[in-house]
């Protein structure tokens, strides 16, 4: 039995709660579940246009789960996940994700929703099959698949080859102001650039080659739907993160993820089926805590957004996915020039980043509050590790790290 406080180093939360991941993923259920009874959306077996079978690739946090949260709270789908996570022990805490899978597939039992979750490396052949497998055991014919998978490393299935991927500008360092979350301190920090097989090896692990691969694979065993969707995730930022986002190594592997997506819809066009990137809104995470200028830019963001009244966390952001792009009373989904949804459209207004631009130009160490939501982000980052979260008793000692209540 233990009283369990965050531990922090470098913008980097190294622990979790349990009791306080399960609160959250129960709080994002109570949020779709509000919007399903507001806007009375209906689930494919109450004659609505729903999804009825969803798999998520990377399911266990952020975007991963709050798109399965809508899918099944909202859309009534039956839902796979797979996600790689450090189960916990009776002692031993697992990762923030392995405390949300289990509160999801016991909400969903509950619900009377199919749910089942595979803690399996999602890049391997293996997981494929135990996917598959599932699926024909079920019954199930995938109408949306989410690729929400991110990783510092993949293991080629054909070569079994290790890459590892890099957060790097491409050409010159990137650098500039670094925000502490926790206290507010504002150092100088540089990112060298790419060198080697930097490029090469991102782009392995975060484009779009196993996107590719699984589509190809569930369309082979034929466990995908007529009119089946798929969508994976993006980002583009505002010209703060260019240099070391949308311009470097990620941005290359990004690029690759769009391409990937065309050659997805001319394979799935035999069965009516089609793939989109959905580039989406800046938020605070384990990577984008650590990047140069990333925090403050996003304290920024926060600031201005709530301000507008437009700010949106990741289950925010993912039901407006669901309602307002991937499953319209039209049927169509709306997209830019290069087929892709744009459902970072707040936080890239015109607006909204000239306002950014000039609380970015005032910040001192001094002002940070004044311009930098500081406690906004700071919950964000907390509540990723299940800190902060709302209706939480923090001084309650918890008695096994493998229970959630």
């Amino acid at each position: 039995m233990a009283v369990i406080k965050p531990m922090i180093r470098s913008n980097i939360c190294i622990n979790a709660h349990p009791i306080g991941c399960a609160q959250d993923t129960r709080n994002q259920i109570a949020y779709v579940l509000k919007q399903k009874a507001e806007k009375g959306i209906k689930s494919a077996k109450e004659g609505g246009y729903a999804p009825k079978s969803v798999l998520v690739l990377g399911c266990s946090t952020g975007y991963g789960l709050a798109s399965r949260i809508a899918a099944a709270f909202e859309f009534g789908a039956d839902t796979i996940g797979v996600s790689f996570e450090k189960e916990a022990t009776e002692t031993k805490a697992g990762t923030p994700g392995w405390y949300n899978n289990l509160t999801f597939d016991t909400e969903a039992k509950k619900a009377g929703l199919k749910s089942v979750t595979f803690n399996m490396d999602a890049f391997s052949d293996e997981c494929r099959k135990a996917v598959i497998d599932e699926a024909k055991k079920l019954g199930m014919k995938f109408d949306l698949v989410v690729y929400s998978l991110a990783s510092p490393v993949r293991t080629d299935p054909d070569t079994k080859v290790l890459y590892r991927s890099v957060i790097k500008p491409i050409g010159k360092p990137y650098g500039g102001a670094s925000l502490d979350m926790m206290t507010g301190k504002i150092t100088v920090t540089e990112v060298q650039p790419a060198e080697g097989d930097d490029i090469p090896n991102t782009v392995k692990v975060m484009g779009g080659e196993d996107w590719e691969r699984w589509i190809n694979q569930l369309s082979a065993a034929g466990v995908l739907a007529e009119g089946v969707r798929t969508v994976a995730y993006s980002y583009i930022g505002p010209k703060y993160s260019h240099p070391i986002y949308r311009d470097g190594t990620i941005g290359e592997a990004k690029k690759d993820l769009e391409a990937r997506a065309s050659n997805i819809n001319k394979a799935l066009s035999a069965i009516g089926g089609n793939a989109y990137v959905s580039v989406n809104k800046g938020l605070i995470t384990r990577s984008s805590a650590v990047i140069p200028v990333i925090a403050q830019y996003l304290g920024c963001l926060f600031k201005v957004m709530k301000e507008k009244g437009t700010h949106e966390g990741c289950i925010e952001q993912m039901e407006r996915l669901f309602t307002q792009r991937l499953f319209t009373e039209d049927k169509k989904v709306p997209v830019d020039s290069e087929n892709r949804i744009r459902i970072d459209d707040w936080e890239l207004a015109a607006d909204v980043q000239a306002k950014i631009d000039e609380y970015m130009a005032k910040i001192t160490p001094e002002n940070v509050t004044e311009y930098i939501d500081l406690d906004g982000i700071r919950h964000d980052f907390l509540m990723i590790n299940g800190f902060d979260v709302p209706g939480v008793d923090y001084e309650k000692e918890v008695e096994k790290m493998n229970v959630i209540e």
